[in-house]
């Protein structure tokens, strides 16, 4: 027999982020307190994938992406990056010269086109930043690569000298996608980037997302909070719930099989288009708010709203396990005995 086929490092490896904001209060500003928006998250993205995460608002979405990209230095924990010469490098330890180099390589694309888009400089000067502070082309070069990449996202070249007020609210996520693929990156986080949009507009630009992962062999970060358009672009999806992923499988699984509440809770919430169907559907609607990830419950956090909810769940962390051969991965204590109801991806047939 031959020697075992050694299979490749993720592209990405997080392991056991934590991002804690310090509470400060006082004339002397002592810390009394942590925020802890990203509290132990590991996961793995291979190259290629989608990962999607998901999850209300507060729960660390964003401020993960963001820790992953070090525009925050982690409180601890291991941001693994496969770089170009498949060398693997920790994020969370690198500064200055050599994190600007890997910047090229991870880009992002915000969720307001309005906001992260500046108002005063053109389209040319807006993607020819990325291509000009980089090292990547200047002068005619850079206004040939400019018109490029506006070709790739579907806008035409002729308007790369107006500016942003100039495109609609979809056209300039464009923009925004145009520039985080200035620099050739490896990895784009799309953090929320389709929510501001209209439904229309929505399907677009995940469609334009999905077309240019495959034209420039893209890996996707995909951030959001509406479980029907992640289940549109994503491979595998992770839930997160106040700074933890407490349910992680590929996205068809988390559709038909969840393993967690919360997440049966948010499937539930997915609006069904056919109005044969509604009667099947029951909104879960859970009680309370997000827990404070400054002062969140013992236990399980999601257990003061979990209608499933035990002693034991109020007095133990459940760790992120996993409870299928497929790597369905659950942080649940009870996730081998309940029966949870994912109607959301019912259909028409089964009910005539």
């Amino acid at each position: 027999m031959g020697d075992p086929v050694m299979q490749p490092s993720p592209l990405l490896e997080l392991n056991d982020l934590k991002m804690h904001f310090p509470i400060r209060k006082g004339a002397f500003r002592r810390v009394v307190g942590h925020v802890k928006a990203v509290d132990g998250v590991s996961l793995r993205v291979e190259d290629g994938e989608t990962l999607g995460i998901v999850g209300e608002s507060g729960c660390g979405k964003s401020t993960l992406a963001r820790t992953v990209l070090r525009i925050y230095r982690p409180t601890s924990g291991e941001i693994r990056y496969r770089d170009r010469s498949g060398g693997t490098v920790d994020l969370a330890a690198l500064s200055g010269s050599a994190l600007k180099e890997i910047h090229r390589d991870l880009r992002i694309v915000f969720q307001d086109p309005q906001s992260s888009l500046n108002p005063r400089l053109p389209v040319i000067d807006i993607i020819g930043e990325v291509l000009s502070v980089n090292g990547i082309a200047k002068g005619r070069e850079l206004e040939h690569r400019v018109a490029e990449l506006m070709q790739s996202v579907g806008l035409r070249p002729e308007y790369m000298r107006r500016y942003p007020h100039a495109f609609s609210g979809g056209e300039r996520q464009r923009i925004g996608i145009a520039r985080a693929l200035a620099s050739n990156p490896r990895l784009v986080i799309a953090d929320e980037a389709v929510s501001a949009l209209d439904v229309s507009v929505q399907a677009q630009t995940i469609n334009l997302l999905q077309d240019l992962q495959e034209q420039f062999g893209l890996t996707y970060l995909f951030v959001a909070h509406d479980l029907s358009v992640v289940r549109h672009i994503s491979d595998n999806i992770a839930v997160m719930y106040v700074g933890r992923v407490v349910e992680k499988a590929p996205t068809e699984q988390i559709f038909s099989h969840p393993r967690h509440p919360y997440t049966e809770a948010l499937l539930s919430a997915v609006p069904i288009a056919d109005p044969r169907m509604r009667r099947y559907g029951r909104r879960i609607r859970l009680a309370g708010e997000v827990a404070d990830p400054a002062h969140a419950p013992p236990g399980c956090a999601f257990h003061p709203r979990c209608r499933y909810a035990t002693a034991l769940c109020k007095q133990e962390v459940p760790a992120l396990r996993t409870v299928t051969a497929d790597g369905h991965a659950v942080a649940c204590h009870h996730a081998e005995t309940l029966t949870l109801n994912p109607f959301a991806d019912r259909t028409v047939a089964e009910f005539n």
